[in-house]
C-alpha cells in the first residue's frame, strides 16, 4: 500500500496546494508514514523542494490519478476541480479517499472530507516551522500568490502606490511582469525567499488564504484580502484567529491595517498533530 497526496498546480492557479501536502507530508513522515506527492506540473514539483518535499510526479489531472496509484493504495485529492465525474470510482479503487476542502462537504459514498472546522480531520493544513517563534522585523510585505495570471496586482496599482510594502514575487511570475510591478513596491524578494519572510516579518498583506494562515502562525499582523471565491466556514476560521479580512483591493482598509496596533493570535492552533493523529488511525484501521 502506497499513499500519494494529489495537489492541483500551475501558472494559472499557484501553489497554496502544494503547501498544504508539505504541511501534512512532513507531519505523517514524524509518524514513519511516507506520502508521494503528484502534481500538474513539473516547475511546481521543483518549488516543492523549497518546502521540504524531494520529488513529485507529474499527472495531467486529477484523471490521470489512477495511472499511478493502484486499487487498495490510499489517495488525498487537493484541487478545486470538478471531480463528480471519478468520485465513485475512486472510493471503490482506493483503500481510503480524502478530499481537502474549504467548504463544507457531505460524503456521497465512502469519501473523507478535510474541512476547516472539522475537529477530527480539519483542513488547516501549516507547516509546523510557522509556529517556530522568530524574531520579527518590522516590514509589511505583501503576497498575491504564486501566480497572477490576470495581473490582478497591476489592475490595483493605486492599491499599492505609496504603500512602502515590499513585495514577494510569486513562482509563477513571468520576467516582464516583475519590471511592470517594481515602481509599486520599495523591495522585490525573490520567490524563494517566501518562508523566512512570511516567519520574519512583522505585518503581511495577501490574497492567498495559505499565506494568511502560514502569517498567522507565524504571529505576524495579517491582512487578508477577500474574493468573491472565498468560503464562509474559510473566512469564519481566518477571524477566529484574529486575521483581518477585507473586501477587495480597498486601499482605506489597507491604511487602517498599516496604522492598527499589532494583534496577539490567541486562537491560532496548530492542527496538524490532530489530524495526523486522526490520520494515523484512519489508514491503518
Amino acid at each position: 500500500m502506497r499513499i500519494y497526496y494529489y495537489a492541483f498546480t500551475g501558472h494559472k492557479w499557484g501553489l497554496d496546494s502544494v503547501k498544504r501536502a508539505a504541511a501534512l507530508i512532513g507531519a505523517m513522515e514524524t509518524k514513519g508514514i511516507g506520502i508521494e506527492l503528484l502534481v500538474n506540473d513539473f516547475r511546481a514539483g521543483l518549488a516543492a523542494r523549497e518546502f521540504g518535499i524531494a520529488d513529485a510526479v507529474t499527472i495531467e489531472s486529477y484523471k490521470d490519478i489512477d495511472a499511478v496509484a493502484e486499487r487498495g493504495d490510499i489517495v488525498f485529492i487537493d484541487t478545486p476541480e470538478d471531480i463528480s465525474e471519478r468520485l465513485e470510482r475512486y472510493s471503490d479503487e482506493f483503500g481510503q479517499l480524502f478530499i481537502v476542502s474549504d467548504r463544507e462537504r457531505e460524503r456521497i459514498y465512502t469519501e473523507r472530507y478535510l474541512t476547516p472546522a472539522d475537529q477530527m480531520f480539519p483542513s488547516i493544513l501549516v507547516a509546523d516551522e510557522y509556529f517556530e517563534p522568530l524574531e520579527k522585523e518590522k516590514r509589511v510585505v505583501f503576497f498575491q500568490g504564486d501566480a497572477d495570471y490576470d495581473k490582478v496586482i497591476l489592475k490595483h496599482a493605486e492599491f499599492f502606490e505609496g504603500s512602502g510594502m515590499e513585495l514577494i514575487l510569486g513562482h509563477y511570475f513571468f520576467l516582464r511582469y516583475e519590471d511592470e510591478l517594481a515602481p509599486l513596491f520599495t523591495t522585490m524578494h525573490e520567490a524563494e525567499e517566501y518562508t523566512q519572510l512570511i516567519r520574519s516579518s512583522s505585518d503581511v498583506v495577501t490574497a492567498s488564504v495559505q499565506c494568511a494562515l502560514e502569517a498567522g502562525a507565524s504571529q505576524a499582523n495579517v491582512l487578508y484580502i477577500m474574493s468573491g471565491n472565498d468560503s464562509a466556514e474559510m473566512l469564519e476560521m481566518l477571524g477566529e484567529y484574529d486575521i483581518k479580512i477585507i473586501d477587495g483591493y480597498n486601499r482605506n482598509g489597507l491604511q487602517k491595517f498599516i496604522n492598527s496596533d499589532p494583534v496577539i493570535h490567541k486562537n491560532l492552533t496548530n492542527h496538524m498533530e490532530r489530524l495526523v493523529t486522526s490520520l494515523f488511525e484512519a489508514i491503518n484501521s
